[in-house]
């Protein structure tokens, strides 16, 4: 009577598991650049949309952020950013404004000092500069200062 081998052998499972190990300890640090990097891609949005609120309220002649009460933040509450309730923050006023989102709450810890700032210039554009934030996890549309200076 012939005896038919059912099952795996022990070095078939062993080679298994040696696969992977070696699939994971390359998709996890990926994944997590991935999440980090999408972080960042979605503040850039966030605060990005507070640019409208800043035009219409210059476009109505508002001398600061606020006032009159129609020139308002109408930017939504994100949990990655820190400060001022979760908003981004409207720094410097006027033809030259500035719009800054700070990295905090539940942001990834490689995010920690980080923030995006978007820069009006006196002709109405505006750029985007992610300062703090490690130049692999800066989108290109958004270089970090690291990214700007060649570093």
């Amino acid at each position: 009577m012939k005896n038919a081998q059912k099952g795996f052998t022990l070095i078939e499972l062993m080679i298994v598991v040696a696969i992977i190990a070696i699939l994971a300890a390359i998709a996890i640090p990926q994944y997590q650049t991935y999440v980090v990097r999408s972080q960042v891609t979605r503040v850039v949005g966030e605060t990005g949309d507070m640019k409208v609120a800043v035009e219409d309220c210059l476009n109505a002649g508002a001398t600061t952020f606020g006032s009159p009460a129609s020139c308002v933040d109408t930017s939504t509450s994100s949990d990655l950013l820190s400060g001022n309730n979760g908003h981004p923050t409207v720094g410097s006023w006027g033809q030259t404004a500035t719009i800054t989102g700070t990295f905090g709450n539940h942001a990834n810890s490689a995010l920690n000092g980080g923030s995006i700032v978007w820069t009006r210039n006196a002709s109405g554009g505006w750029t985007c500069s992610a300062p703090g934030v490690v130049a692999k996890y800066a989108p290109a549309s958004c270089p970090s200062a690291a990214a700007a200076s060649g570093g």
